[in-house]
Order: structure tokens, then sequence, then C-alpha cells
């Protein structure tokens, strides 16, 4: 039996089909529309679907899996077994919610740090003991070189890539880099380390779109033993929603 899990942000559409926890088919679209979704239903006849979205405007969408398959909105009220203990769970991000799903999902007897390196970077624990209270948000690699560059006078806004390496600086713009760069290292082995003391035997994963980055940086950590690195976290935690 296929599952269909999509996953709307704000710039493109993240879809992935199901064989069980196995995904047999992905593709990101800019803008997902009917015609997108009518060639899935045709090609994969997934038995269940779920849409997780930050834009409401998916109505029409919603209205034809809900014809096609047994369709539900994902939404933090879907704990498949995790116990939310999080104060305000109206406001908890969907995507933060769904990571920790997955994370269940793959290692379920074990506490999972996940640190999910987008715009932000969030920290979320979910306990050994499969509960779930929160955890941390941080500013994301690109926003800390821009606010370094627009809360100062005269300090330029730094670029960079996945593929640079982390040098002493030795000017202005590798100083600024070295910072930003080296500090968001430093903060997750501090956030692995925190958690270390709460947990025994924890998985921390990676994901996201700058997590390949760090990954890479972190291959020289203490820590690396424990780290993994799934792209697919959210989706495979919207999977898991719908699981029977």
């Amino acid at each position: 039996m296929h599952r269909l899990s999509i996953d709307i942000g704000n710039s493109s559409a993240k879809i992935a089909i199901f064989k069980n926890r196995e995904i047999v088919h992905h593709q990101r679209l800019s803008k997902l529309g009917i015609l997108d979704l009518a060639q899935l239903v045709e090609k994969f006849a997934p038995k269940k679907a779920v849409i997780s979205s930050v834009n409401q405007e998916i109505n029409a969408l919603e209205e034809y899996l809900t014809k096609h398959t047994d369709y539900t909105r994902f939404s933090t009220l879907l704990t498949n077994g995790v116990s939310n203990k999080y104060t305000t769970p109206n406001t908890l991000g969907l995507d933060r919610w769904a990571a920790v799903l997955g994370a269940n999902g793959l290692y379920p007897t074990v506490a999972s740090l996940i640190v999910d390196a987008g715009t932000c970077i969030t920290y979320d624990l979910l306990t050994s003991t499969k509960e779930y209270f929160g955890g941390s948000i941080s500013p994301g690699i690109a926003m800390r070189f821009k606010a370094v560059h627009e809360f100062t006078g005269r300090l330029p806004l730094v670029t960079w890539s996945e593929n640079d390496k982390i040098v002493d600086g030795t000017d202005t713009s590798s100083a600024i880099k070295n910072g930003v760069l080296q500090g968001i290292i430093n903060e997750i082995e501090g956030f692995i380390a925190l958690n270390n003391k709460k947990e025994t035997a924890l998985k921390v994963i990676l994901t996201g779109g700058d997590a390949n980055f760090l990954y890479k940086q972190l291959q020289n950590s203490i820590f690396a033993p424990q780290i993994v690195k799934d792209p697919y976290l959210v989706l495979k935690g919207l999977n898991e929603a719908i699981a029977d």
C-alpha cells in the first residue's frame, strides 16, 4: 500500500510516496497543483494522503485528495504514540512536530535530538520514553550573516557555500565567516553535550537545507558517532502520522 506525504513550505512543496516506511518516489515543486496530484494518484494509487502546510490556501488540493484517498490534514493533534507536552501546541511549528514523529519512527527505542537547520535552527528533544517537551529556536546561518551586516555600520554582507571550510579570520570577511560558522558548530555541540546529560544512547538527527554543511563539519567532533543526516525526516514524520 502506498501513502502520499506532502510538505508545503513558503517557497516549495516537497512530496514523497511511501511504501510502508520506504520512499519510492520523491520530488520538489515550486508550486503544487491539481494536475501534479492527479499524476501521482494515477501512477501510485496511494490509499492515504497527508498535507502539512504553512499556507492555508490548500482547499482545492484537499478537496481532490479527499475524493481519491483517505486524506488527513496534518496537525499537532496527530501524535502516533508520542506524548506532546508543549504548553502551546497550537503555536508549535508543523515541521518541528513532523520531524519529532519521524525521529520516533526511525529510532523508537532511544532518545533523539532533532537539529533542523533552515532559516532558523531548531533543536527538539524526543525522550526515550516518547515524550516531547519542546526545544530551542536559534537564527540560521544566512540570518546570522545578514544580521552582522544590517545591524552594524561598516561590516559587509558575507556570502558562503556548503563547500566552505572554517578557517581563522585573517581579514574582516573571513573573521565574520569564522565567527558565524564556527559559532554554529559550537552551538550544536553544546546542545548535544547538554542533552547527553539528560539521555543515554542519544541519536542526533540533522535535517534541513544546511544539514549537508553541518554534517561535514561535525565529522571531526567527538559526537560524530551519534550524528546522522536525514533530508527526508519531515516527510517521514508525515508518513508516520497516517500509518496504520
